[in-house]
């Protein structure tokens, strides 16, 4: 049964009973029908297309062209004391257009003349006629998360069903935690949950089926969207994003607010692309605490640092969308649409290099060329540092992907050892290089004590297309598309470390990458059983991330280490400088945004990948 509010009878003027509202009609006048008969028990209103005469409290004020320019949806929602179904909402809301009659405010009391309709699942009244006949004052209901259902909405996504609740006056006691900001600049919204930050199930849990299926609904249910109110998509000022008790704060995944309290609705958000879900639209400012600050300029045991940085698909060439980028010279390209945009993300991946401060560094997602992409980014790295100082492994095109990995290294302290190696299907079968990029091996000395390392970057097939072709579908057990390629190129790397490839005569060996495997999928089991530790998660157990998707945190990137090189390990660290900042903070420059928000001094969102940087200490 839910809290039900508290009506307070501060009825003034024409409003007499202490009902909501719902005073008797004068003479002449249509009755008025409960807001609860309106709405029904189910999806949509059993009085759809038919005229009604509403009364009641408004408890959000959302027209367009009042003084409140941050709240606009083109009304206001009313609501009345409720009935004894919970079942039944008893609030909707009025639609009443781009002109407005009347200003309303809230805690007016109205009667509202109308049409009722499904605005894409949200059942209005399409005002003819509103006229304010006195005022009094409602409570929010508290609801608490997660709800007792879910539903699904038009794109099969399982969201949290609060139609009981649809146009009424709710707070939220608890305390809700930021868990996906994708979506901030284009539609203003903020995915919300109970109970902490929300990870993806095999960072946590092994492969399971039903397991998944469960926990996909559990995630729903704890799930709120927080709206800015607008119809508008790209608004500016963004509304949240420095919406915080503190100064000089800048959102970020892992924050968090209590008692949050607004109006639910339903509703895709700002366009046809947005989230289609409950969505509370905020009748106070909601003021988020910074329970996950930006951490600052890694500091970390070790006399030798390596690091992992996939830097989002950085290419020297321009994405004008012709295809023609690639070793072929016929693949599409991606990153900058711009000079300008080239140039923000340039300085914002040397920002975070430099700061990294690693003497080897593991990269993914650059341009497969003959060494545009990465001799940009040495060239920046130097520039800010002195001459020569950073130099890069020089191997040319890798395989026919439009993207490959690449490195490079501190020239004051690390020397090559011999020829890189690579892992492509040429060499093992398993390891199929139209799915997966070559992984690329190379050995370095330390210079101050000779101690010998060879580190393997790799960047395995991502989740987001199948593999259906090759016979290898998506189970539903949580790992995703393509995991038996992923699986096999994992089988087959562990392998060929093992005859050094790069002819070192060493056997300490560290594999960095993108894997696009979370911490207790198939491919780190096959890893971790042929003796590699995952030393981000033997640091910081199943809790360690390093991208986040669809709301969900998770470990992408890893450092898996021989047995012998374990023991070498002086420090591990996942520098949360980008999956948790929102994407408007990127270099780019698309929908209108605004580019005073960019500072290429700061690291934060230099990509959509959180750098993994290993502290040694190296046994000569």
């Amino acid at each position: 049964m839910r809290h039900y509010l508290l009506f307070l009878a501060v009825l003034l003027a024409a409003c007499g009973s202490g009902s909501g509202g719902a005073s008797a009609p004068a003479a002449g006048e249509t009755p008025v029908t409960a807001i609860y008969d309106v709405q029904g028990s189910g999806a949509s209103s059993p009085f759809k297309g038919r005229d009604v005469t509403v009364e009641g409290i408004v408890t959000g004020d959302f027209q367009y062209g009042d003084a409140d320019r941050g709240r606009d949806l083109g009304g206001f929602y009313v609501q009345n004391a409720p009935d004894a179904d919970p079942a039944t909402s008893d609030g909707i809301f009025v639609f009443d257009g781009d002109k407005p009659t009347l200003d309303v405010n809230s805690g007016d009391v109205v009667r509202v003349e109308g049409t009722v309709d499904e605005f894409f699942g949200e059942t209005q009244v399409i005002a003819s006629s509103v006229r304010i006949t006195g005022n009094g004052e409602l409570l929010p209901v508290n609801i608490s998360l997660p709800v007792s259902a879910t539903s699904s909405n038009s794109d099969s996504v399982l969201i949290a069903d609060l139609e009981r609740y649809e146009g009424m006056l709710v707070r939220f006691p608890q305390t809700l935690t930021v868990s996906d900001l994708r979506e901030l600049d284009r539609f203003g919204e903020v995915t919300l949950a109970q109970g902490g930050r929300q990870f993806q199930f095999t960072n946590r849990n092994p492969p399971d089926v039903a397991g998944f299926e469960a926990y996909r609904a559990m995630l729903a249910a704890r799930r709120i969207l927080l709206d800015d109110g607008s119809r508008a998509a790209n608004e500016k000022p963004i509304r949240y994003l420095t919406a915080g008790a503190t100064a000089d704060y800048s959102i970020r995944v892992g924050d968090q607010i209590t008692g949050l309290t607004g109006v639910v609705r339903f509703s895709r958000g700002s366009g046809p692309d947005g989230t289609e879900a409950y969505r509370l639209m905020p009748t106070t400012d909601p003021l988020f605490e910074s329970t996950n600050p930006r951490p600052a300029e890694p500091e970390l045991d070790g006399s030798f640092r390596v690091a992992s940085f996939n830097v989002l698909n950085f290419f020297s060439g321009m994405d004008t969308g012709r295809p023609v980028c690639g070793p072929t010279g016929t693949d599409n390209c991606r990153g900058a649409d711009s000079p300008q945009e080239l140039n923000r993300q340039l300085e914002k991946t040397i920002t975070a290099l430099r700061m990294l401060n690693a003497d080897v560094v593991g990269l993914m997602e650059l341009e497969n060329n003959a060494s545009e992409s990465i001799r940009l980014i040495v060239d920046g790295l130097n520039a800010a540092l002195e001459a020569g100082r950073y130099a890069f492994v020089d191997t040319g095109t890798i395989g026919d992907d439009a993207i490959k990995t690449g490195f490079l290294f501190d020239t004051a302290t690390v020397t090559l050892v011999g020829e890189a190696a690579i892992l492509d299907s040429s060499v093992d079968a398993r390891f199929n290089d139209a799915r997966n990029r070559p992984a690329f091996a190379q050995t370095f000395d330390q210079i101050s004590n000779g101690a010998r390392l060879t580190v393997v970057v790799n960047h395995l097939k991502s989740k987001g297309s199948d593999c259906d072709d090759d016979g290898d579908p998506n189970l539903g057990d949580g790992q995703g598309n393509c995991n038996a390629t992923r699986t096999a190129a994992a089988t087959a790397l562990a392998e060929w470390i093992v005859t050094d490839p790069t002819g070192s005569g060493d056997t300490d060996a560290l594999i960095i990458g993108d894997l696009n495997a979370y911490l207790l999928e198939d491919p780190l089991s096959v890893l971790k059983n042929a003796g590699f530790t995952n030393l981000a998660e033997h640091a910081a157990g199943l809790d360690t991330y390093s991208f986040v998707f669809d709301g969900q945190s998770g470990a992408l990137d890893h450092a898996l280490a021989t047995a012998g090189l374990t023991s070498q390990v002086a420090a591990v660290v996942e520098w949360h400088i980008n999956a948790d900042e929102p994407r408007v903070l990127d270099y780019n420059l698309e929908f209108d945004r605004d580019p005073r928000l960019f500072d290429g001094n700061e690291p934060y969102r230099a990509s959509d990948h959180d750098p993994l940087i290993i502290g040694f200490d190296l046994i000569p």
